[in-house]
């Protein structure tokens, strides 16, 4: 029988795409000592790309480790880890050959006797990984065997093993990255408060027209008003008086129903663009029916793929960053924060939160003044509390 090994891979990019690099190590299952570690950069990639470099890296060293091992590989990419367990299609052709290529070292580990298995784990059980990605995003590469593939390694390699890492990762006393999963500690404190309140309805919401930022930015109609005020009176009552930030985006329907939670809430609102609702580009004011009649494929790009976007538009994976960029800060800040924003904003942070691919983000509702709420802890676990309440 061969060694039990955990593979844990990463990848990330600066841009999406943009500047990329992987990261990924080899550790054997029964002590947690590293046996091997790598990274290197990929020019200009996805984050998708790079996490599936990481793979192949990873699953290729611990062939080399012992190419009869059981492997189990540990990620916190929901997508990759769904795609390579088979209940998730691949639709992008760079990743699929990628895949194909972990798949071909995945069979050569299963010729020899051995296995491969693919967990998800929460990004904050793969600290190593993602702290090596971003070596490799530096522009370094990395290509360390420290154990070898013999029964286990010794005191002098595990001891090498410790100076490669610290070297790498420059681990302070609290950090946990290295240590076994089952030592990780829950964080049992108060968690970051986050309520999404989706902007009262405008006269194009109601005629079911697109309007995205560096559109025609329309007011709220009389029913939006309405809304706006029931939103208001809705989060006060889930308030109960406590003090809370209030962001809104820069679009005036966000803004105008903004002003009503804040009278409702005794807060000043602070107008954030990264919150806007993504630019629909030349199709800005256009009735989705017309889209739906004269031009479907056009329309079914824009939903389904996230590098798609219209001229002067911009690409889900644009207001992806974007987006999560500002709920990160919100979470950073602490406490509570009430966000009025957008359909789109509100459901890429659940996708974020919920780790879903882009084909079923349109499967989350958020009503025209409705409220979602998530909470998130230091340690980066996260629940989200109720959504599209009205």
């Amino acid at each position: 029988m061969g060694r039990s090994l955990v593979v844990e891979a990463d990848g990330g990019s600066r841009g999406n795409p943009g500047v990329a690099g992987w990261g990924a190590l080899v550790r054997d299952a029964g002590t947690g000592t590293v046996l091997w570690e790598g990274a290197a950069p990929l020019g200009k990639a996805s984050n998708n790309v790079a996490e599936y470099s990481g793979l192949v890296a990873g699953l290729t060293a611990a062939l080399r480790v012992d190419p009869a091992a059981d492997v189990e590989v540990r990620m916190d990419s929901k997508l990759v880890v769904e795609q390579m367990a088979g209940r998730w299609k691949i639709k992008h052709e760079d990743m699929r050959r990628l895949a194909l290529e972990a798949r071909d070292v995945a069979s050569r580990l299963s010729a020899g006797g051995g296995s491969v298995s693919f967990t998800w784990v929460p990004r904050e059980r793969n600290k190593a990984a993602d702290a090596l990605s971003n070596v490799g995003m530096d522009g370094r590469t990395v290509d360390r065997m420290v154990g070898g593939a013999g029964p286990g390694p010794g005191a002098a390699d595990a001891r090498r093993v410790e100076e490669a890492v610290e070297e790498i990762i420059d681990p302070t006393p609290d950090d946990v990255s290295l240590q076994p999963a089952t030592e990780l500690r829950p964080d049992l404190g108060t968690p970051a408060r986050i309520l999404l309140v989706r902007h009262g309805v405008t006269e194009f919401t109601e005629q079911g027209r697109l309007d995205g930022r560096g559109g025609a930015d329309p007011s709220l109609t009389e029913a939006g008003r309405a809304q706006a005020a029931a939103a208001g009176r809705a989060t006060a009552h889930l308030l109960a008086g406590t003090p809370a930030r209030l962001v809104t985006s820069t679009l005036a329907r966000a803004v105008e129903t903004g002003a009503a939670v804040a009278d409702a809430i005794g807060a000043t609102p602070v107008a954030d663009a990264d919150w806007d609702e993504q630019s629909f580009g030349d199709w800005d004011g256009v009735a989705v029916a017309d889209l739906v009649r004269n031009h479907p494929d056009e329309l079914a790009a824009l939903r389904n793929d996230p590098a798609y976007a219209r001229p002067g538009g911009e690409t889900h994976e644009q207001l992806q960053r974007r987006v999560v960029a500002a709920f990160e800060r919100a979470v950073a800040a602490g406490g509570v924060t009430v966000v009025v924003c957008h359909r789109k904003p509100i459901m890429v942070v659940l996708a974020h939160l919920l780790q879903l691919p882009h084909e079923t983000v349109w499967r989350l509702a958020a009503a025209p003044g409705s409220l979602t709420a998530v909470e998130v802890w230091a340690d980066g676990n996260a629940s989200i509390a109720f959504t599209n309440r009205t």
